[in-house]
């Protein structure tokens, strides 16, 4: 028990390292200008909002750069006012804690298992993927070539590249790979990306061919939530059944019950 505690902890310092990579890569709000078409879809959002990754800057980082004044928690509302309110913060990244809740908790044993995250970013739940599980292959489909670019100088420097493979396409055109998947791991993916013609085509794809009985489905937001707003003829009963979380099993410091209860388990019918 001991070494698996210190094997355990051991992860925890190379992916903590890994975040520490990326940050000095990349600019705060974690983003590419060839994220264009996200951009906009934050801008254009009703709520000023800001992109914080979740995997490179926790709750008592963001504080820190709040102190510093690298970044506000709050808006004016009426400029030149007093009145601030709350800024939302949006990741399309799973925190340090959210990925160790995902693979010790919310997974089973993924011994020869392969796992597909759509929307693979900076790489997160592969790296985490291949720390903190068995998994045999872990895949990551990407849009954008500039995440795709870092995420391949990560896979090199840390040495993951017995495992991990990212794809750099869109992921309506990878079937037989969502086919063969054992675990889809879908992270507020289509939402910001994309508009609502294709986000529905996107799921629809995605119900199509994630048929493999008994495959399990991770997703934030719900499906509910996200199919809520969309056009589609997915009838989810007959798709998928959800698998309860047991939050409170999960006693790990530092807890973000609010972060867990956004983090969705189904099963393929």
């Amino acid at each position: 028990d001991d070494f698996d505690e210190l094997v355990v902890s051991n992860n925890d310092v190379v992916l903590k390292n890994i975040a520490e990579d990326l940050r000095n890569r990349l600019p705060i709000d974690a983003m590419f200008n060839s994220e264009h078409q996200a951009v906009q879809k934050i801008h254009q959002h009703p709520l000023p909002m800001i992109h914080v990754d979740a995997f490179l800057y926790d709750d008592d980082f963001v504080d820190s750069l709040c102190e510093e004044g690298k970044m506000s928690r709050s808006y004016c509302t009426e400029c030149g006012s007093y009145k601030t309110a709350s800024l939302e913060f949006i990741s399309h990244s799973f925190s340090l804690m959210e990925l160790k809740f995902l693979y010790q908790h919310v997974l089973p044993d993924l011994t020869g298992k392969v796992v597909v995250d759509v929307g693979s970013r900076l790489g997160a739940v592969l790296f985490a993927g291949y720390l903190y599980s068995s998994a045999s292959q872990l895949y990551g489909v990407e849009m954008n070539a500039d995440f795709c670019q870092l995420q391949e100088v990560m896979i090199t420097k840390y040495q993951f590249i017995d495992r991990i493979k990212v794809v750099h396409a869109d992921i309506c055109t990878q079937a037989s790979l969502l086919q063969k998947a054992d675990v889809v791991v879908m992270n507020n993916v289509f939402e910001y990306f994309l508009d609502r013609q294709e986000q529905a085509r996107a799921w629809e794809f995605i119900a199509c061919n994630v048929r493999k009985r008994g495959s399990l489905l991770v997703t934030v937001p719900s499906l509910k939530e996200s199919l809520s707003k969309l056009q589609t003829d997915i009838q989810l009963s007959q798709w998928v059944e959800e698998i309860q979380l047991n939050y409170d099993e999960y006693m790990e410091k530092d807890v973000d019950r609010e972060a867990l209860e956004q983090i969705h388990l189904y099963k393929i019918l």
